[in-house]
């Protein structure tokens, strides 16, 4: 479970991204990981050559895993880690980032895997993903967006890959959750899974 709406929890590491893409891991594989020290979160969206998005993300579906989670805008901490909703019903959208349905950079999703009574959240669906599913993302006075899982992979906490959160390449939506083994005496959940998913084009 987790004990606080942070990703400090997560494992959520906020820095700058480079210009390039970061290509999705194979299905079931580690992404490349690159370690760093917090250097702050990005700008507000529109800063860095990003356009504001004015369409946010409301609702996330999975229909071939049950998943179904209303979305809110989420920022960061006084300490540079992104906020998550306390509900675990609930996902976060990191408003500092691109949005789904941005033609550039990482959308991201992040949600709780339970709650601290021990009820399952929405992205607990995620362990359950394959490899192309179907995510649909509803917007706010907008078209809904698709996309298709390419890649599920397990990465412990502090190595969490910082082209998670980039900004530029090709666009993608990046679905966070906690995942096992659980340790109450390292604060509970130890490692991330990290879902990525490409827009269904047409």
């Amino acid at each position: 479970m987790l004990a606080t709406a942070t990703a400090a929890v997560l494992g959520v590491v906020l820095l700058p991204s480079g210009p390039g893409a970061a290509p999705a891991a194979d299905f079931g594989a580690a992404p490349p990981v690159r370690t760093a020290a917090v250097a702050g979160p990005p700008g507000p969206a529109g800063q860095d050559g990003v356009p504001a998005r004015e369409a946010p993300p409301e609702r996330v579906l999975v229909t071939g895993i049950g998943l179904d989670a209303r979305v809110e805008a989420v920022g960061v901490t006084r300490q540079g880690d992104m906020t998550v909703p306390d509900d675990p019903a609930v996902a976060g959208w990191y408003r500092y980032g691109p949005a789904p349905g941005s033609d550039r950079g990482s959308a991201v999703l992040v949600g709780h895997v339970d709650s601290d009574t021990g009820d399952l959240g929405e992205f607990a669906a995620l362990r359950d993903v394959r490899r192309g599913e179907t995510v649909e993302v509803r917007r706010a006075e907008a078209e809904p967006v698709a996309y298709r899982v390419v890649s599920r992979t397990t990465v412990p906490k502090d190595e969490l890959p910082p082209s998670v959160f980039r900004r530029t390449g090709d666009p993608v939506l990046t679905l966070i959750t906690c995942a096992p083994p659980f340790d109450p005496g390292r604060g509970g959940y130890t490692a991330n899974l990290v879902v990525t998913a490409e827009p269904v084009n047409g």
